[in-house]
């Protein structure tokens, strides 16, 4: 097992151990953690899971971590086991190169979409996130209903969204494209580039500073691992060339992975995602539509559906050109998709509300002494 997840490491053979400050700890981590110091405990930041088995890094080194039965026990959805990015208190076993992970420090970002299947469960894609490089491609796999959900994902996450623009050397009109993309990335810098070429990459430094997490967000084949192994001058990460005729990509990254880049910065790597289903993002529906959101508050009704109503600021924006009626139609489709989400989520919690109780209620009853 161990072999298996360590090949292909980047952190391994590197003369200098990442300390913990460049692996992204700060104040904020160290206060959480200040209780779990006293009692002896260690820390790391998990690189890579798989099936429940974890890569981690620290003080100690690297590391393969598994949760205790305590945290598995008390764990009431996959939101509450680490995630790539996470901080974890851990007992280490330094000569196995082992260590037992007690708890998850609380995270200051993360970027989380429903999982997939019926259940309603949230699955985190990466944690503890400075930056989310939302990664399109300009070939003909370019879509900008699905840059909107990463956009509302990315806000909601706590971190900064960026538009990485990839494969411009494919574009035949880029200064369409770029209207198309600000016509939604409100308020979010843009940047074009082309691994390919070498083009553009210099834009991408000012992220990249040492200690600070990016993670790379995008579908199959716009380029994440390419951008990965341009940023980190080595083939950290294997790349699959695309279809022909549709220029849609293979998927070569199978699993979360978090890199070192030499200028210090951390890069999470995630598998390409076709289907991105939204997670709770009150806020993030709010930020990534800033523009209808803004227009509705000057509705002559404060209830204003945007129908029929007189006065209505939005349909007035639709019908002189300011605002394209497909982005209203995505809002309107996105809102709906929101609400039922938010319908089965409260069934969802009730349901567990109700095992949390029903677990109590059997610790207490194996507690009763017997008479």
């Amino acid at each position: 097992m161990y072999e298996t997840i360590h090949r292909g490491n980047p952190f391994v053979n590197q003369q200098v151990q990442p300390t913990l400050q460049t692996l992204g700890w700060n104040e904020a981590f160290a206060n959480h953690f200040a209780p779990y110091a006293e009692q002896g405990y260690s820390v790391g930041r998990i690189t890579l899971e798989h099936k429940r088995i974890y890569r981690l890094l620290g003080e100690h080194g690297e590391l393969l971590g598994e949760v205790t039965g305590k945290l598995r026990y008390e764990a009431t959805g996959r939101e509450d086991y680490p995630a790539v990015g996470d901080w974890v208190v851990i007992s280490p076993r330094a000569e196995e190169k082992k260590a037992t992970i007690h708890s998850v420090l609380p995270r200051k970002s993360k970027f989380s979409r429903k999982a997939a299947g019926d259940n309603v469960e949230e699955q985190i894609v990466a944690a503890n996130v400075d930056t989310v490089f939302l990664v399109n491609a300009l070939n003909n796999d370019f879509n900008i209903r699905r840059m909107e959900r990463y956009l509302i994902l990315a806000w909601e996450s706590g971190a900064s969204p960026v538009i990485v623009l990839s494969k411009a050397d494919l574009c035949d009109d880029l200064d369409a494209r770029m209207r198309e993309v600000e016509s939604v990335a409100i308020s979010v810098p843009v940047h074009v580039v082309s691994a390919e070429r070498g083009e553009g990459l210099e834009e991408l430094a000012p992220y990249l500073s040492e200690g600070k997490t990016i993670a790379l967000m995008g579908s199959s084949g716009v380029g994440k691992s390419t951008l990965i192994n341009k940023l980190s001058g080595t083939d950290m990460q294997k790349v699959s060339e695309v279809r022909e005729g549709d220029d849609r990509g293979r998927h070569t990254t199978t699993h979360r992975e978090l890199f070192l880049l030499p200028s210090g910065g951390l890069m999470i790597d995630t598998p390409g995602m076709r289907e991105l289903q939204l997670w709770e993002a009150d806020e993030g529906f709010r930020g990534a539509f800033d523009d209808i959101e803004t227009l509705a508050q000057s509705c002559r009704f404060g209830d204003c559906q945007h129908m029929r109503e007189p006065g209505c600021a939005v349909r007035e924006a639709i019908e002189d050109g300011s605002l394209e009626k497909a982005r209203f139609d995505s809002y309107l489709k996105l809102q709906r998709e929101l609400a039922h989400l938010a319908r089965k989520e409260d069934a969802r919690l009730q349901a567990a509300e109700k095992e949390k109780w029903k677990k109590i209620n059997v610790q207490m009853r194996q507690r009763k002494p017997k008479r």
